[in-house]
């Protein structure tokens, strides 16, 4: 993406809306980047993490309450515009839904799901943009391996809370109020032993 003149040219929100709908787009450090709609193993795995969070956070049913969760929804970080697989806001930092298609009020919780064509970002960029944004948790998590990976945001830097496998109980801030068992999140594959080799839950991968 450039001018005429040779110096690239930085995205905008009209990239975003003019990308094709089987798609999700995002503006990463200026960059409009897009990516084909997840796996099922993926969106299995983001919608049982929104479920389990759901009830006791957004509800208040068996927890705190005090929470909103959105899934893929479009937020913007200056001229970033990421799409977390889930974000989560305390309630009382958000009045309503936003006028136009996506946030600017900064998640207080994000957590990405990591698959063959997004972990590298997941990891680097977008990790980058959450933290210069002041988010104050991130998840990441991967289907493939069965693995979730906690962090916080200290002094702008991420620093690692947990890490939990397979079928493991986990119980993670922000939301260490409850605890549930991992294996909730893969509901069609079972929990891989130790020493099983996950390559084959990388089948169909995205």
């Amino acid at each position: 993406m450039s001018n005429p003149g040779g110096t690239p040219r930085r995205a905008t929100y009209a990239d975003v809306e003019a990308a094709p709908e089987d798609v999700i787009a995002e503006i990463l450090e200026g960059t409009l980047v897009m990516q084909p709609r997840p796996s099922p193993r993926h969106n299995a795995a983001a919608g049982a993490l929104a479920t389990v969070l759901t009830g006791p956070y957004q509800t208040g049913r068996d927890g705190p309450g005090g929470w909103v969760f959105f899934f893929e929804t479009e937020v913007r970080f200056a001229d970033d515009l990421l799409v977390p697989d889930v974000a989560g806001w305390r309630r009382e930092r958000l009045p309503g839904y936003p006028e136009r298609n996506y946030f600017t009020i900064r998640p207080d919780w994000v957590c990405e799901v990591l698959s063959g064509s997004t972990e590298r970002r997941d990891r680097t960029i977008k990790t980058r943009i959450y933290a210069d944004a002041g988010v104050p948790y991130l998840w990441l998590l991967d289907p493939r391996a069965q693995i979730l990976e906690a962090f916080e945001l200290k002094d702008g830097h991420w620093f690692k809370s947990g890490a939990w496998s397979a079928g493991e109980v986990v119980r993670a801030p922000p939301f260490d109020a409850i605890s549930f068992s991992l294996a909730e999140l893969w509901p069609l594959d079972k929990p891989l032993g130790f020493h099983e080799n996950p390559q084959a839950l990388y089948a169909g991968d995205r």
